[in-house]
């Protein structure tokens, strides 16, 4: 490095035209994925309490909404399902029903905007009585392969309904592998896989728990004996490196923020397109700290979507993508 005064690193930054010009990093509205929840009905339009600004919209006004969308150049959608509590079992059987409301979401976006990207989830807890992300024994203990086959089932039929992504959440073992088998037998051969690879078994899930109506059907039960500790970065780039050898095309970090590491660990050792998931609680906080005047909203908001960028993502699933997205088109 060389001394003082012959550089001046503030000399870059003296100037705008010289800090873009030099600037490593920059988020684009192709970053972002938009979430969204999506309920019975028509003209139906819910607000979620615990996520200011987000709403779960029945699919006439979603698929209304998302042609503004795709015209701001959001590139996809990913879409959970608000089921009934009548629609809910122990065998979660309304997950991989053909007329499911994820099911009619998709044929219905896909009908109206073919060239908008639609992601959906794959795994079973807005679909368990229990609120589980599968099958329990009579211990509460989720069982790992009969959980699998249901969930190549649901991903399935969320491939002939035309999602373009399946993104399985659920952290069962083997999933991935038996997931791309179906889709290779049944002729989805360009059907996406986006794994939900390395998600934490995190406290920052709690207002998409109230948003998809499973925070009341889990209680104080916990998902730690499938998803990751929070403690743990190795045993990350090991779950990351087997849905890659099982077929994923994408991977996912789950939370983001607190796990920016996490994010640079998988890019920089497995050079695969990687992901990471801007989680509810971290929007929640955002917004709150924003409403009481504590925080600059717009300024913070893009700040951590940068954030994410300058770890390593490729894209950013978001509930801030549409205004950020505004504010990138200016």
């Amino acid at each position: 490095m060389r001394a003082f005064p012959n550089t001046r690193l503030r000399r870059l930054r003296a100037q705008d035209f010289s800090r873009r010009l030099v600037r490593e990093n920059k988020l684009s509205v192709d970053d972002l994925i938009y979430p969204v929840f999506v309920l019975e009905g028509t003209n139906q339009r819910e607000a979620v309490p615990s996520m200011p600004g987000v709403e779960r919209l029945s699919i006439d006004l979603l698929v209304e909404s998302a042609k503004t969308w795709a015209d701001l150049g959001i590139p996809m959608l990913a879409i959970f399902p608000v089921t009934p509590i009548e629609a809910k079992s122990e065998m979660a059987e309304e997950a991989y029903n053909p007329d499911g409301l994820a099911q009619r979401a998709v044929r219905a976006l896909k009908t109206a905007l073919p060239e908008l990207g639609i992601m959906t989830d794959v795994a079973l807890d807005p679909f368990t009585t229990h609120g589980q992300d599968g099958i329990i024994d009579d211990n509460g203990y989720v069982l790992n392969d009969i959980t699998k086959d249901i969930l190549v089932k649901q991903a399935l039929s969320h491939a002939q309904a035309g999602a373009d992504v399946i993104a399985p959440s659920d952290m069962m073992d083997g999933r991935i592998g038996a997931i791309r088998q179906k889709l290779e037998a049944e002729g989805f051969i360009n059907t996406l896989i986006m794994a939900y690879a390395a998600k934490y078994a995190s406290s920052f899930y709690g207002p998409f728990r109230d948003a998809v109506g499973s925070a009341g059907n889990l209680g104080k039960s916990s998902k730690e004996t499938y998803q990751m500790d929070p403690a743990n970065s190795d045993e990350a780039i090991h779950e990351v490196r087997l849905d890659l050898e099982e077929g994923a095309d994408m991977v996912m970090v789950k939370p983001g923020m607190p796990y920016l590491d996490v994010v640079h660990r998988v890019k920089t050792e497995l050079s695969a397109p990687t992901f990471a998931y801007q989680v509810s609680g971290e929007y929640a906080m955002i917004q709150a700290a924003a409403q009481n005047g504590w925080l600059d909203h717009d300024k913070v908001m893009m700040e951590s979507l940068l954030a994410f960028k300058r770890a390593g993502a490729d894209g950013i699933l978001t509930y801030f993508a549409v205004a950020a997205a505004e504010l990138l088109r200016g």
